[in-house]
């Protein structure tokens, strides 16, 4: 992506990325072959889990555990052959979805007016549960053809509404406290119809009522109804389940039908977060370049002067001589200790390996679902790819991990190639699984299956280690990186250092700038992620990304800079864990957005959000803190390569 060769390549590619944040501009389902129908052809609509979603009234969210649609407690009908599984990728099924084949009945242009499916009974228990998850909003999800059934959809505090994908599985009655059950289903499908008269759905809209009907085939009510309320007193609520059945002629072309689903919403929210980031990274830069162009040009030109006087020169009297010996301060002072293997090398090889894996996959990924090619269609494509390219890119984890940790002095090689592949995947696996014996607990359709847990281990063991290793051995079989300058054999005794540079300052100042960068779109992606909705600007996403990138990059070049001119050459680990500090920020707004737009109740829905906000901040930590170590390691090659050594 990076064209340089000339200023035509990149006006082009600066023209294509902003292109590229409509979603909504082009054809962006390569792979995806739509399906024609005729009339009279069934149209099959398939069931998916029951997920909570915001609350009308107050907009905000009550749990995050999701329920599979045949859950013995919502006695929903079945099939008469039994609801069959239909096929999920691997990204699907580790996002809850639970696709299955459903009894309702739909031919292509045919209106139903009513149409019962099965008559059941709600004991007390079941009542409770149902009741219990309508006060929590949950919606129903459905798909027809491939497409999400959308609800009436949300307005926002805004103003702008929001179709949402599902529809509510009940609402709140006329008496209070009293939750009314939606067992009416009026469904209307768009479709577009081709000039061979064969027809594409383009749409699904699904308008649920409670309605008390009078039992027989044909008698579904209508909107004056009672609604039916299920009785948490005892005895049982007998139910009918009702639907019918409306299709609509569209333009809406079948290549543009996932384009309500792919709004950006708030545009101008987006595009004020990019210019302000870019503000800063400019600042930033601009402040780096000045001191590497203007202050250390200085003291190098400085520094390289002194060296080229003799002892006969100091001892003379000149003032100017006298001055620039007194000079002679700051971060050349250090050099013999700079390049000096920091504590628990180890560690820190193998955190800089999987920072590097996983900047390659965050990388590559956004760049694929830039131009089109993780589909929304294609459910669960992006986290599918995700998990193949972070084991594929093993190779690259490995191959760093074993050359840093040779290039520090690093000596228990086989420690190094064991703990790359295994350490920090292997924490991440342990917070997973400890989180899914929740979701286990409380019969969600969000734990992961234990065979799916298999391919999981599969996929580590058989593609990620295997690659690592052979990364690693590659890695240990090139040179060691040479520092520019030889390291004294006795430490340098480090003088006391003002406050602001001590390890918490400093982390929480140089934390806050990479944050910036991607505050607002991290925003929208913890909406996707727990709201149930489809994120898709990935332009926005590849240019905070690279933005984040370089104000990580400036902000741990200029605090090394300053930390070496305190005379402090312990800037290993400083440099990881500042840029790193950006993980902090991560996890203090995923705290700020549950205290703002969440009331959960029980103990799993909380221990489950706070679960996973831990481990995407801890990702964070290793991806930022691995771009702020890179770029200080090439600055201090750069600036003690720079000056003349006895």
């Amino acid at each position: 992506m990076r064209l340089r060769k000339a200023d035509t390549n990149t006006s082009l590619l600066v023209t294509a990325l902003l292109f590229a944040v409509n979603p909504s501009s082009a054809f962006y389902l390569p792979g995806v072959a739509p399906t024609s129908y005729k009339f009279g052809d069934r149209v099959p609509l398939n069931v998916n889990h029951l997920t909570p979603s915001r609350w009308t009234s107050d907009l905000q969210l009550r749990s995050v555990v999701a329920y599979d649609y045949y859950f013995e407690p919502f006695r929903f009908c079945k099939p008469e052959e039994g609801a069959k599984y239909v096929t999920e990728s691997l990204g699907s099924i580790l996002f809850g979805d639970r696709i299955r084949t459903s009894p309702f009945e739909l031919s292509m242009g045919k209106n139903v007016n009513c149409k019962k499916l099965c008559e059941v009974e709600f004991n007390q228990e079941d009542a409770q549960f149902v009741n219990a998850r309508i006060r929590e909003g949950y919606n129903i999800n459905w798909l027809i053809d491939g497409l999400p059934a959308a609800g009436t959809g949300l307005r926002l505090e805004s103003g702008e509404d929001v179709p949402t994908q599902g529809f509510l599985l009940g609402g709140l009655g006329a008496e209070p406290g009293k939750p009314k059950l939606h067992n009416h289903f009026d469904i209307k499908i768009d479709y577009h119809e081709l000039k061979s008269k064969e027809r594409r759905v383009v749409g699904v809209q699904v308008d649920p009522s409670s309605r008390l009907s009078g039992g027989s085939e044909t008698d579904c009510g209508d909107s004056q109804s009672l609604p039916v309320i299920l009785s948490e007193l005892g005895g049982t609520t007998k139910v009918s389940w009702t639907y019918s059945v409306e299709w609509i002629a569209s333009d809406t072309a079948w290549a543009t039908r996932w384009d309500k689903y792919l709004h950006v919403y708030l545009p101008s929210i987006h595009w004020w977060s990019l210019i302000s980031s870019a503000a800063i990274v400019v600042l930033l830069v601009f402040m780096v370049t000045s001191i590497l162009l203007r202050v250390l040009r200085k003291d190098i030109a400085r520094y390289n002067r002194l060296d080229t006087f003799s002892l006969d020169d100091l001892s003379g009297t000149s003032a100017a001589v006298e001055d620039g010996v007194q000079e002679d301060s700051g971060w050349k002072l250090v050099h013999g200790d700079v390049f000096r293997s920091p504590r628990h090398s180890l560690i820190l090889s193998v955190f800089l390996g999987n920072g590097a894996q996983l900047f390659v996959m965050t990388g590559v990924t956004i760049f694929f679902a830039l131009f089109g090619f993780l589909s929304p269609s294609y459910r669960g494509s992006l986290a599918t790819a995700m998990i193949l390219l972070y084991a594929i890119f093993g190779f690259v984890g490995g191959y760093v991990s074993a050359r840093v940790y040779k290039s520090l002095g690093g000596e228990a090689w086989k420690q190094n190639i064991a703990l790359t592949p295994l350490l920090v995947s292997g924490i991440v696996f342990s917070v997973f699984f400890f989180l899914n014996l929740f979701l286990w607990a409380s019969k969600s359709s969000g734990a992961v299956p234990f065979s799916t847990m298999l391919v999981i281990i599969i996929i580590w063991f058989v593609i990620s280690v295997p690659s690592s290793f052979a990364g690693s051995w590659t890695g240990l079989k090139q040179a060691a990186i040479k520092p520019p300058v030889r390291t004294n054999q006795i430490p340098r005794q480090i003088p006391p250092a003002a406050n602001y540079f001590n390890y918490l300052p400093s982390m929480l100042m140089t934390g806050i700038p990479p944050f910036g960068a991607i505050s607002v779109e991290l925003f929208f992606i913890i909406e996707s992620l727990w709201f149930n909705q489809v994120y898709y600007m990935f332009g926005f996403l590849f240019l905070c990304y690279f933005l984040m990138i370089i104000t990580c990059a400036a902000v741990t070049v200029l605090m090394i800079y300053f930390l070496l001119c305190s005379e402090n050459y312990h800037w290993h680990w400083r440099a990881f864990n500042t840029a790193g500090a950006c993980s902090i920020y991560v996890f203090l707004s995923a705290l700020g957005y549950q205290v703002m737009k969440m009331s959960l109740g029980g103990v799993t829905s909380n221990v489950l959000y706070l679960g996973y906000s831990i481990l995407i901040s801890f990702l964070c930590f290793i991806l930022t803190g691995t771009i702020g170590f890179f770029a200080s390691w090439a600055f201090v090659h750069k600036i003690y390569g720079s000056i003349k050594i006895d």
